[in-house]
């Protein structure tokens, strides 16, 4: 049954926000005590979280039974510093979390569409073949605003934003930097979740949450959990019609 309870947490500063953030993900943890998934997400946003992860709150995580997967991947070898997943592996994943529990998005096939493909089986895979409202694929996911509003690598007025009977999805070319190629979860994916988590922080993401939350129509604005959606936003980066949300 879907919900459409969505509310607005506002941290003092990125410190506060990545400490709350930590908390919420263990919490969601805590609630799924047999295999938990965690869906990251890649950019500055959750550097700091990772950074927590890996040092106060390393001790309170069930490295072997929790399962961490990727909202979208950049079309480049593990290895390379503009990799999601490479970044997250270093930040705090690796010497953690057992190898086999690291679901990654395979970059050493032809094509990003080869490497949807190879994606949706994994998730399917760990999960089942049909998404079921009531059973989240993921306990949390965590996502991000671009400066154009585009979430994972879902961009305003592209193909893949109105997909529905697919998981994941190839992006020949992004409209903003890196310029290159991606994957990423589709909006039913990204939906079949506990709580998606937006950690948005810095002046620079005031303008663009001021049009998210007024309703415009957006990638990250579409982007809703089928369970709870927070919005976990600085003060720096809260706009003046942050009420509505």
């Amino acid at each position: 049954m879907r919900s459409d309870d969505h509310h607005l947490v506002v941290a003092a500063d990125a410190e506060a926000q990545a400490q709350l953030a930590a908390q919420r993900l263990i919490a969601r943890i805590e609630l799924h005590h047999e295999r938990p998934a965690i869906c990251l997400t890649g950019g500055s946003g959750p550097q700091r979280l990772f950074a927590l992860l890996a040092g106060e709150f390393e001790s309170r995580i069930p490295w072997q039974r929790v399962h961490w997967f990727i909202s979208d991947e950049r079309f480049v070898p593990e290895s390379d510093p503009l990799s999601n997943i490479g970044a997250a592996k270093h930040a705090f994943l690796d010497g953690r979390a057992p190898p086999q529990n690291i679901h990654a998005i395979p970059t050493d096939v032809a094509t990003p569409e080869d490497a949807a493909r190879r994606y949706e089986a994994e998730l399917q895979a760990f999960y089942g073949d049909v998404l079921t409202p009531d059973r989240p694929l993921f306990d949390l996911v965590l996502g991000g605003v671009g400066p154009d509003g585009h979430t994972a690598s879902l961009f305003p007025g592209r193909p893949q934003l109105a997909i529905q009977d697919r998981w994941v999805a190839g992006v020949g070319t992004a409209p903003v930097e890196p310029l290159v190629p991606r994957v990423t979860l589709t909006l039913p994916a990204l939906a079949s979740c506990a709580e998606m988590l937006f950690l948005v922080h810095g002046a620079s993401k005031r303008d663009i949450l001021a049009r998210v939350f007024a309703g415009e129509d957006l990638p990250s604005a579409r982007a809703r959990s089928h369970g709870e959606t927070v919005w976990l936003v600085t003060q720096d980066a809260l706009p003046e019609n942050a009420g509505v949300a």
